[in-house]
């Protein structure tokens, strides 16, 4: 059966709203272990402070992401990255957006 005939796939709506789908693309670049300072990730996508904090919670709380706080000497810093959890969803995530556009051809 193909997504046509009735077996679309389901999108996350976690990661489905735009600017989360953002956050997870721009951390998925990342190596599975790597980090990224809250202001570069932040700078990176373009979004205010407050915008981000909400966003990520929301991650955060599905588990697709870890947010550390921490310091760099004696100032604080902020810590982001993708978990395996929060890969592998956006791995399906992807995989669903390609059955619904590609109806019929085999996805990975």
């Amino acid at each position: 059966m193909t997504a046509i005939d009735g077996d679309l796939p389901e999108l996350d709506p976690v990661i489905h709203a735009q600017a989360r789908l953002r956050v997870v693309a721009a951390l998925s670049q990342l190596d599975g272990g790597d980090r990224i300072a809250f202001p570069r990730l932040q700078e990176i996508l373009r979004m205010t402070a407050g915008n981000l904090s909400v966003h990520l919670r929301k991650l955060e709380e599905a588990g697709y992401v870890e947010v550390t706080k921490t310091h760099r000497g004696r100032t604080p810093a902020t810590l982001v990255h993708l978990t395996n959890r929060g890969r592998f969803a956006f791995e399906e995530y992807v995989n669903a957006l390609r059955t619904l556009i590609q109806p019929g051809e085999e996805t990975s």
